[in-house]
């Protein structure tokens, strides 16, 4: 498979500056939103994919994150602010049709991308992260609460960012290592492009401010909350995920009228990168 490096451009949206890896040519943008604690290399198997799809794929690094602006508030991560990047980014391609791919907090970003309505999408294709309902309906259920309970932890001031950066950011590599089915996915130079990227000053503060600026997002009441989805929807979920129940996934065809799931059997919470043959032959089949 062809995982050059894609080329670098750096975006102006929202009043932010993204770096983002872009690769391909045309009218038919995909934007591929990473998770925690990842970044735009995250999608490096899937671009090469897209891209012989006839995409024009766009990956950003997130607000926060590598090369892109950094905020220094913990307010300036809250959800309304995360999701207006996405809808600048997409104003800034200039695209005649969007496809939105988004895993982990870039699948809470997809979904409430859609939810909202402001721009046009295409597709969705969301992985391993539940649609923002059934989250807030779950995540303070057992066992729901004991997977996520560095979500709490993130709360506390300064010590996640301490702990996190310890030894050259060890734990960072460990999220991965530790969580994945198959790390062989994971070698070192891999893990290395995660460590140095949380090293980076204010990086590590920038990631974990996600988490205290939503700490009361989702809930059940919120008016966006309420909308059905009508994007067609992939749902593509690595079933061996620690970090977030396969329970979480019931009754999205519900809140999703045009849904299509995938569940990945013996593949952890990083699914695009550990099944990435599985996840490109996913999204090739729903859009076929």
């Amino acid at each position: 498979m062809n995982t050059r490096a894609p080329r670098i451009r750096f975006v102006e949206a929202n009043g932010l500056r993204f770096e983002v890896a872009e690769e391909g040519a045309g009218d038919r943008l995909a934007l591929c939103l990473h998770g925690f604690p990842e970044c735009a290399f995250s999608w490096r198997h899937q671009i090469p994919a897209l891209v012989r799809l006839g995409y024009r794929v766009w990956a950003p690094n997130l607000r926060g994150y590598g090369r892109s602006t950094r905020p220094g508030r913990v307010a300036d991560y809250h959800i309304d602010l995360l999701v207006a990047d996405i809808e600048g980014l997409i104003r800034a391609a200039g695209a005649r049709e969007t496809l939105l791919v988004g895993h982990d907090w870039g699948g809470g970003l997809a979904w409430m991308t859609a939810l909202r309505r402001r721009c046009p999408l295409a597709g969705l294709v969301v992985m391993n992260c539940p649609h923002p309902t059934l989250f807030a309906r779950g995540l303070y259920r057992w066992p729901q609460i004991r997977r996520s309970w560095y979500v709490f932890a993130f709360q506390i001031p300064k010590l996640p960012e301490l702990l996190l950066g310890r030894g050259r950011a060890r734990a960072i590599a460990r999220t991965f290592h530790d969580m994945a089915v198959d790390k062989t996915r994971f070698p070192d130079d891999v893990l290395d492009v995660y460590r140095q990227q949380a090293l980076d000053p204010g990086a590590l503060t920038a990631m974990v401010n996600y988490y205290r600026a939503n700490r009361r997002f989702p809930h059940e009441s919120h008016p966006d909350l309420t909308r059905p989805i009508t994007v067609p929807t992939l749902l593509i979920w690595g079933e061996a995920d620690t970090a977030l129940g396969k329970e979480l996934t019931f009754g999205t065809d519900r809140l999703a009228t045009d849904l299509t799931v995938r569940y990945l059997p013996g593949v952890s919470h990083w699914v695009q990168q550990e099944a990435p043959d599985a996840v490109n032959d996913a999204i090739t089949q729903w859009l076929a």
